[in-house]
């Protein structure tokens, strides 16, 4: 299965790169797995209601055009569905078992995701009611990617 992370912005701590730097390695072994970083866009310092909708579409649509045809859309937002790790190891295991080529998770920049983006989603999956800085989502996400795989694959992990 291939393992799409697309995300609006760069990772810049070192720390945060080399951490999922260790789990793109240990996935890669059983998937085929990309990390894509889309440009975020410049939010200026007095910013309307309306320029920021218009940051957030720009970016919403840029995501979504890098997700590509027929794959299953995961789109990270503090109001999604909140689940367990065996719940996503579950929905991972079913969407495998159904054929599906690839999953792509989004995760939007500092202004959020547009209504479009959570609307085109198969799942709005939030990993806590906290908030998170948008690099450390990406470490957290692929960890609970990997964690998914070693519980479908029956691999101890610790807990």
């Amino acid at each position: 299965m291939h393992i799409k992370i697309i995300a609006i912005g760069k990772m810049r701590e070192a720390y945060l790169k080399d951490g999922v730097l260790v789990f793109l390695t240990r996935l890669a072994p059983r998937h085929r797995i990309s990390v894509t970083e889309i440009p975020e866009m410049r939010v200026p310092g007095r910013c309307s209601d309306r320029e920021l909708e218009k940051i957030r579409q720009d970016e919403g649509s840029r995501l979504l055009d890098a997700t590509g045809s027929g794959c299953v859309v995961v789109a990270l937002d503090p109001g999604g569905e909140q689940m367990t790790s065996e719940g996503l190891a579950s929905l991972m295991a079913q969407w495998e078992l159904e054929g599906q080529g690839s999953i792509s998770f989004l995760i939007g920049g500092s202004t959020g995701l547009p209504p479009l983006v959570r609307t085109r989603a198969d799942l709005v999956l939030s990993l806590s009611p906290m908030t998170f800085p948008h690099q450390l989502v990406r470490l957290i996400l692929i960890e609970q990617i990997y964690r998914a795989d070693c519980i479908n694959r029956g691999i101890p992990y610790h807990k």
